[in-house]
């Protein structure tokens, strides 16, 4: 369900099989995707591409992993973000909390 690659010290999440980031996969993100920021200056990207559908449980996880990582001097970033998914981000406000970035390559650029 979850992937991972690590590509210049920076860890790449996607998702296979599942285009719903909800209750079903919520805590597996948190767990799988929250541990890495175990250690300082962890630097993460989620890519959303096959994401068409996020509800409370799904962005609820992505604010716990942001506060993990921000609670240990990592940083976390989020791509590819469907229109649809991108009007959910917007009607939360969450697209001022979070580090969205159009694709992976631009999110590895925006580590410093």
């Amino acid at each position: 369900m979850l992937n991972f690659e690590i590509s210049d010290d920076v860890i790449v999440y996607s998702f296979d099989q599942s285009n719903k980031l909800n209750a079903s996969v919520s805590e597996k993100i948190k767990s799988q995707i929250g541990r890495h920021f175990e250690k300082p200056g962890t630097k993460l990207v989620l890519d959303l591409e096959n994401i068409s559908f996020v509800d409370s449980s799904g962005f609820s996880a992505l604010l716990s992993v942001m506060r993990k990582a921000r609670s240990n001097s990592g940083q976390f970033r989020i791509c590819n973000i469907s229109p649809d998914v991108m009007k959910l981000f917007k009607l939360l406000q969450l697209h001022n909390v979070f580090e969205i970035c159009c694709n992976r390559e631009e999110c590895r650029k925006s580590f410093k």
